[in-house]
């Protein structure tokens, strides 16, 4: 039997379709309640949502459905949360492999675990990383005249399955001039080895902000 992959990349918004906001989940104030699966969190901050898509995936058996929140400060982005959700199409496919979250650079800073959520084992990874306003995946917010910075952002990711046949990717990233701190566009200067002041402060910062949204990791009974 073929094995399910989750497929945890920017997808291509070429091969989908739009869905609406209000059928995926409900936010009450900085609750996130998704219906499907049924789980929830608290969102570091006040996002909104900005585009919704679904992309089949014959070859890997499965289904992505994807969506994107943001905060922005006069159409620049400052904040991103990408919830990637894979679900098993075939029943008589092979169990889902989930790949593990591995960082983008080695050198470069980042704090990565494991943790349990009941029953539900939830891996984690926290790093510097550079967003792409040319990236295929994010051109519908491009379209609606948003802003998103070619320069470094802080992300943290967490991988969780909370069934066997579904896996849930979610990443949240911030550009690192929204902390309103001065920070280095040099990539050296946030390497593990040679991290301190201002790039040390919003580091912990932000690591603090996101290791709240996943202690805040609620599962309900479907």
């Amino acid at each position: 039997m073929k094995k399910v992959t989750l497929i945890i990349a920017f997808l291509l918004i070429s091969s989908s379709w739009v869905l609406g906001a209000s059928k995926e989940f409900d936010i009450h104030s900085k609750t996130l309640i998704f219906k499907k699966p049924p789980f929830s969190f608290t969102l570091p901050a006040e996002l909104q949502w900005v585009h919704s898509f679904s992309s089949e995936h014959p070859a890997e058996n499965s289904l992505t459905r994807a969506v994107f929140l943001i905060r922005e400060k006069k159409k620049q982005v400052e904040e991103m949360l990408i919830i990637q959700i894979a679900e098993k199409t075939n029943p008589q496919a092979g169990p889902m492999m989930v790949p593990p979250l591995k960082p983008y650079d080695g050198k470069g800073m980042h704090i990565r675990g494991k943790m349990k959520k009941g029953e539900v084992e939830v891996e984690y990874l926290t790093q510097l990383m550079a967003w792409n306003p040319n990236a295929p995946s994010l051109q519908p917010l491009v379209k609606k005249g948003l802003t998103i910075p070619d320069h470094w952002a802080l992300q943290y990711q967490f991988l969780f399955q909370p069934q066997s046949d579904q896996a849930v990717f979610i990443r949240y990233s911030r550009d690192i001039d929204s902390f309103g701190l001065q920070v280095s566009n040099v990539g050296k200067n946030w390497n593990k080895e040679s991290i301190t002041g201002n790039e040390k402060k919003v580091f912990e910062a932000f690591q603090k902000a996101a290791s709240e949204m996943v202690d805040s990791l609620r599962f309900q009974a479907p």
